[in-house]
């Protein structure tokens, strides 16, 4: 399969749910996708606030990074599950947890929705997409709720200035100065940095569903592009 007609996409769980479901971001969201028939979609689904919920519980009892890791995969399965039941027959019933799955499941299914496959460390739901869109040799775009890449978090500094373009490499040495904590909050996670480094993985970073679009159909995005 062509690698623009098969799109691996990170779907953080702040858009998801940010305080409740966002229903109507869910239905803008399935939309989008009835839009576009003929290409195929792997949704990786973010734990976002609820994850970390439960996360900040389990380290306040003094449980271990593994742990706390491991609680917040099952709410991005738990997430995965729901957005396959909302999508309907274009998406799967069973909620793969290995690459190969995935992949077989891309057979009859128009999108395929995944939580993080497994635990490894110092790893989000990101590394899982970023795995995925290395396996599946396409491009992959994290969509989250800021438009794209900044020197720092724009929701909390007014001196973060946006990031259109940015090597690999430089993206790799930018995220590793910061230090990794189960159920993280930033664009991307170190692993996800290293696997598409390493890949070679054409990285989108955008804010908007129309971004989405205009980067699938080809137009010009309001993001950030990680490449070269």
């Amino acid at each position: 399969m062509q690698k623009e007609m098969l799109w691996v996409i990170s779907l953080g769980g702040s858009r998801i749910a940010p305080n409740e479901v966002d229903y109507k971001f869910l239905e803008e969201f399935r939309e989008l996708i009835e839009k576009h028939p003929s290409k195929k979609f792997v949704v990786v689904t973010g734990g976002g606030k609820t994850s970390r919920i439960y996360m900040n519980a389990l380290r306040k009892l003094g449980q271990k990074t593994k742990k706390q890791s491991l609680a917040g995969i099952g709410i991005t399965r738990f997430h995965a599950g729901i957005l396959a039941r909302f999508f309907g027959k274009r998406a799967n019933e069973d909620i793969p947890e290995n690459m190969k799955k995935v992949a077989n499941l891309l057979r009859k299914n128009q999108i395929v929705f995944c939580g993080a496959l497994r635990w490894s460390p110092n790893q989000t739901s990101d590394g899982t997409a970023a795995n995925l869109a290395a396996y599946l040799k396409c491009y992959f775009i994290n969509l989250t709720n800021v438009r794209g890449l900044y020197t720092s978090n724009p929701l909390t500094s007014k001196k973060a200035k946006f990031i259109k373009n940015i090597s690999w490499k430089d993206f790799y040495e930018r995220v590793n100065k910061i230090k990794f904590k189960a159920g993280q909050h930033f664009v991307l996670d170190q692993s996800a940095a290293k696997i598409i480094l390493e890949h070679k993985v054409r990285t989108y970073i955008v804010g908007s569903l129309k971004d989405i679009e205009n980067i699938i159909i080809g137009k010009n995005f309001k993001g950030s592009l990680i490449c070269g």
